[in-house]
Order: structure tokens, then C-alpha cells, then sequence
């Protein structure tokens, strides 16, 4: 017998239209997801890299125009030639020298007077001037981090920390005042200046320069882990209220330095406590 011929497949218009519509919604999908993958990489490089370039370099520029001002040298004073005498284990062997330099402000708080700029409109923590709002009046250098940045008023985070600056917190102390002068500062994006501040270790040196004086602190404490509304990490004498075993029971001369953590998030604070160990007038 001779075999049948196979019969021809019929392929509707519609069957047709239907699998061309689908080829097209694939690659547009395709498309979509590659375009929004590609911006996701453009913008983790701007955060990551972009951001920190630019703020590292506004605030080694704010530096040296702080040094050219107060007409110290570049790269800050080394630490070991500003001790007195003092041994900086509690903070209160540095009191008599902080009380009598006269170049502790009234206390930075919310209500400081404006202004912007340099030369004869930038305002000091001298006397019983305060700082101006954001504008950069001293510089934190922590040699152990290689850091050296501007200190300005306020924690204000497009005045402030996003220029890759270190804020003051309002209402507490200045360099060299009794009490604690607390500081905050990013740990990632925007120059991270408090990239590092878990590596510090008791006794590791920092040293806060303004118009007037350097006052070098010992690191003394570190609080790993507490909430962001812990409050009490930045009182006159600094101890956690979340955690009350860390922190101090007596008046003394406080530094405090306040990042976020775990990196790359803002759900809790890590803190660094030190104490003033000596100062050093201009």
C-alpha cells in the first residue's frame, strides 16, 4: 500500500499573533530589567563612591582654609607635644588648664547665631562667641584613622554630616568645656569619617584643634551597640540609658563620637567615649 502523505499543519493568524505578541512582551521585559539593573549599579556607585569623593574632598578643602585662617601648619600638631604633665586616666587632671584657657563657648546649642564664610564673618568657639549654624569651626584629627576632618555645628544631615563633615550635637559642651562635648559623624557614604571609629582602642589619641587651643582626649570607652534614641550617650556625664553599665557616674571633661551600626544601616548607634588629657594654647 502506499503510505499517506503527512497532512499539513494549519497555523491560524491568531495562533501567529499571540506568540509574536508574547516574543515582544518578553524583550521589552528583558529591556525594562536591564535598564533598572543598569540605574540600581548607577546609583550604589554614586552612594559608594561618588558621594565619598566628593565630601572628602569639601572637607579637606574646609580644613585648609581653617589652618590658613588660624595660620597653623598643615597635618595638625603630633599629639605626644601637647601633654602637660597629665595622665588622662579620669578626665579631672586636665580641669584647671581647660578652666583657665577661656576658649570654651556658652555651649552650641539650637538657637546659635547664623552666618557662612570665612575670614571675619567665621565665628569660634572663643570666648563667648558661639558657632555659627553649620559652618565649620574645628577639626577632629584621630591619628590612629588617619582622619582629619572639620568639625561644625549642628548634625544636620544636608548642612552637615552629607559634606563629609563631623556635626556637634546642640546643647552639648565645646572642646575643652566640662561636661561632654559629643560629636556625630556618617560610618558609610558622604566621606564616612566615622568609617572606622570600632577600631579605636583605650588610650588611642584624639585631638580636636579650634582658634584658640588643641585639646588632645584619650579614648576610653566604647558603647558597641545601643539604640538610635539612647539620649543619654550624650549628657553632660555620658551613660547609656538603654544600657546603663556602660557610660560614667561623675562630672568630668567627656568627648563623645556617635556613629551608626551595623554598617550600612541607621537602626542603632555605636559609641566612643574619651576624656580630656591635655590642652595646648595657639
Amino acid at each position: 500500500m502506499r503510505a499517506r502523505a503527512p497532512a499539513a499543519q494549519v497555523v491560524r493568524h491568531r495562533t501567529l499573533r499571540r506568540r509574536a505578541f508574547r516574543r515582544r512582551a518578553l524583550w521589552t521585559c528583558g529591556e525594562l530589567l536591564v535598564t533598572l539593573g543598569t540605574v540600581l549599579a548607577l546609583l550604589v556607585v554614586h552612594q559608594l563612591w561618588w558621594t565619598n569623593r566628593q565630601a572628602e574632598q569639601g572637607a579637606r578643602q574646609e580644613v585648609r582654609a581653617l589652618e590658613r585662617e588660624w595660620g597653623s601648619s598643615a597635618g595638625g600638631s603630633d599629639p605626644a607635644d601637647d601633654t602637660d604633665g597629665t595622665d588622662g586616666t579620669d578626665g579631672t587632671d586636665a580641669t584647671s588648664a581647660a578652666g583657665a584657657s577661656g576658649s570654651g563657648g556658652s555651649g552650641g546649642s539650637s538657637d546659635s547665631s547664623g552666618g557662612a564664610g570665612t575670614g571675619s564673618t567665621r565665628r569660634t568657639n572663643s570666648g563667648s562667641d558661639q558657632p555659627s549654624w553649620s559652618q565649620a569651626y574645628a577639626i577632629l584629627t584621630i591619628p590612629r584613622l588617619d582622619l582629619r576632618v572639620p568639625v561644625a555645628e549642628g548634625v544636620s544631615k544636608p548642612d552637615v554630616l552629607n559634606k563629609g563633615y563631623v556635626g556637634h550635637y546642640p546643647g552639648t559642651q565645646q572642646p575643652g568645656q566640662a561636661g561632654n562635648f559629643a560629636l556625630a559623624g556618617h560610618r558609610n557614604t558622604h566621606g564616612e569619617p566615622f568609617r572606622y571609629i570600632n577600631r579605636l582602642r583605650r588610650g588611642d589619641a584624639v585631638q580636636v584643634e579650634t582658634a584658640d587651643a588643641v585639646y588632645t582626649y584619650t579614648v576610653d570607652r566604647t558603647l558597641p551597640q545601643t539604640s538610635a534614641h539612647d539620649d543619654g550617650a550624650i549628657r553632660a556625664v555620658p551613660r547609656s540609658t538603654v544600657r546603663p553599665a556602660y557610660g560614667y557616674r561623675t562630672p568630668g571633661y567627656y568627648l563623645t563620637l556617635t556613629t551608626c551600626t551595623p554598617e550600612y544601616t541607621s537602626r542603632y548607634r555605636l559609641v566612643v567615649w574619651g576624656k580630656l588629657a591635655s590642652m595646648r594654647l595657639r
